[in-house]
C-alpha cells in the first residue's frame, strides 16, 4: 500500500491551505510535522521528512508546497527506491537558503553558501512534476524552469498566483487535486524518471502551459 507524504513549507500549512484540503481527499495520506516550521534548516527537515518515511511501509508519494520541496527531495534522494512520484507546488528559490536556514534572518537575499548545492543537480530517478507561478515572490519562474529542467520534471506554469498559498487565494484547489491524480495515473506507465516521455493521448492535462 502507498501512502502520501503531505510536506508543508515555512511555519507549515493552515487550516485553510490547500494542502489541508487535498489531505481530506486522499486515502493513506500522512502529514509531516517539523520541529521548528519557523526554522527553514535543509538538513533538520530532511531528517524529519526521513523518520516519517521509514515509518511507513510501502512507497510514498510527496506532495510539497515551498521549503517542503527542497526538503522533500533532499530526503526522497536518501530513499529514492522509496518513491513513487513527487509533485512539487512552488518550490522556494535554494539560493535564499545555507544550511542553518535564512541568511541574517531575512528571506529575500541569497545565501552566501546556498544549500543549492545540497540538492540534486541531474534528473530524479521518479516521476515529478514542478508547478510554478510567473510572480511567485519566493521563486523567479525562469529558476524554477531550471530547476525542472535539470531534474527532468514537467514544469506547470499557472500563470499569476503568487506563492500558490492562502494568500494568494489557493484554499480548497480542485485543479491542483486533478493534478495529483494526472500524475499518479501517469506514473503507472513509467518505471522511473523522466514524465516528459509520457505520451500525450495518456497524461494531456499535463502538457498546457497552465491548468487554471
Amino acid at each position: 500500500m502507498n501512502h502520501t507524504l503531505i510536506i508543508p513549507g515555512l511555519y507549515g500549512s493552515e487550516l485553510q491551505h490547500w494542502q489541508t484540503w487535498i489531505q481530506r481527499r486522499i486515502p493513506n495520506t500522512v502529514r509531516v510535522e517539523q520541529p521548528e516550521w519557523d526554522n527553514p534548516a535543509l538538513p533538520l527537515w530532511r531528517n524529519s521528512i526521513l523518520d516519517y518515511m521509514d515509518r511507513l511501509p510501502g512507497k510514498v508519494w510527496l506532495l510539497a508546497h515551498s521549503f517542503g520541496c527542497l526538503a522533500g527531495i533532499a530526503a526522497a534522494m536518501e530513499r529514492p527506491e522509496r518513491i513513487v512520484g513527487a509533485m512539487l507546488v512552488a518550490p522556494a528559490d535554494p539560493a535564499r537558503f545555507n544550511a542553518n536556514g535564512f541568511l541574517s534572518g531575512s528571506p529575500y537575499i541569497a545565501a552566501a553558501y546556498s544549500i543549492a548545492s545540497l540538492l540534486p543537480q541531474h534528473s530524479l530517478p521518479f516521476p515529478s512534476v514542478v508547478v510554478a507561478s510567473a510572480n511567485d515572490p519566493w521563486m523567479p519562474l525562469d529558476t524554477a524552469a531550471v530547476w525542472a529542467e535539470r531534474w527532468e520534471s514537467r514544469l506547470i506554469n499557472v500563470g499569476a498566483a503568487g506563492h500558490i498559498n492562502v494568500e494568494s487565494g489557493f484554499g480548497p484547489w480542485p485543479a491542483g487535486l486533478e493534478l495529483f491524480r494526472q500524475l499518479q495515473q501517469a506514473t503507472s506507465y513509467l518505471l522511473q524518471g523522466n514524465i516528459n516521455e509520457i505520451p500525450a493521448t495518456i497524461i494531456k492535462p499535463l502538457l498546457g502551459e497552465t491548468i487554471l
